[in-house]
């Protein structure tokens, strides 16, 4: 007879809002650690919980006070070896597996007494905003950390594949990579969860800027911006992201905010148009800080198309 492995299944949300300055996401502190972020997450009990859905539902709102409308399954998390278990309380016979949903709301509601906060995405992945040019910790700091790190691969694969994620030597930035991206980190030594996880020194002396957070969450988290940033491109999720009015210049800053890009204003709205998926609706916003300009609504009849499109990006300039 031998011995079995039991799983134990959780439920984790990445719960994303916009404005025109960021993308932020809903997470938990701990109160005994204040630099200390978790996503919303508990366990499923197949006895109380229907369904996955109905039981992440259920940990969000106890854990925030949110209600989340739009929620979609993210992906399973099950590597053995995961983080997941309570300090002191890790058992190597159960196998930890989450089942990662990402929500999607145009409100930022106020958590109140609930120990949760809205977050800048960009806190946790400060290297992944370039609206504003390309982050001088990219080059500074990050490339010579792994280039040390790759030069203990003498097949050259560890520095490739860096290249290829951080754009060096005139590779092209690819937004949706963000998990490719903070893996290698992770792999590097160069994130406090690496620290936390093996003990390992990172390189530099310390870890990179960027807020860690519990468990495997902040590699959650990469994954719902890749799922998000790619997804707007072909299916039009942005606007569970804005209100029911918008104007243009709104829906063209949430969506730079998302992919940390800036878009050509000229191409970007031809390429709108040709979408039929927004339409005027004759209102004026006056609060724009100059001319005022029309709001439009997004026509969302167009969910019951089955190839509804998405939104294009035009980008302004390709970094190089």
């Amino acid at each position: 007879m031998t011995d079995s492995t039991a799983i134990a299944i959780g439920l984790s949300a990445v719960v994303i809002a916009a404005d025109s300055d960021t993308p932020r996401v809903l997470v938990t502190r701990d109160r005994c650690a204040a630099d200390r972020h978790g996503l919303p997450a508990g366990p499923f009990d197949p006895l109380a919980h229907r369904t996955f859905e109905l039981g992440l539902r259920e940990w969000v709102n106890g854990q925030t006070g949110f209600a989340p409308d739009y929620v979609e399954q993210l992906y399973t998390f099950g590597d053995r070896g995961r983080t997941h278990a309570p300090e002191g309380q890790s058992d190597e016979r159960v196998r930890h597996v989450s089942v990662g949903y990402l929500g999607l709301t145009s409100q930022q509601h106020d958590p109140g007494a609930f120990e949760a906060v809205w977050r800048s995405w960009y806190d946790f992945f400060p290297w992944e905003d370039h609206r504003h040019g390309r982050p001088a910790l990219i080059d500074a700091d990050i490339a010579p950390a792994l280039r040390r790190w790759a030069a203990e691969d003498r097949s050259g694969g560890r520095w490739q594949r860096a290249r290829l994620a951080f754009g060096f030597e005139a590779a092209r930035w690819i937004d949706g990579a963000a998990l490719e991206r903070f893996e290698l980190l992770y792999e590097a030594g160069l994130v406090r969860e690496a620290q936390r996880d093996h003990g390992a020194a990172p390189l530099p002396a310390n870890p990179l800027p960027g807020l860690a957070m519990a468990s495997d969450h902040r590699r959650i988290m990469a994954t719902a911006i890749d799922r998000l940033r790619g997804k707007l491109r072909y299916r039009p999720v942005i606007f569970e992201l804005l209100p029911e009015r918008f104007t243009l210049s709104r829906l063209q800053e949430v969506i730079e905010a998302i992919i940390g890009l800036r878009l050509h204003k000229q191409n970007f709205r031809r390429a709108l148009d040709r979408t039929e998926l927004v339409e005027a609706t004759g209102e004026l916003e006056h609060a724009t800080g100059g001319r005022p300009a029309e709001r439009y609504r997004f026509r969302r009849e167009q969910w019951r198309r089955p190839m509804a499109p998405g939104v294009q990006t035009p980008l302004l300039q390709s970094e190089p």
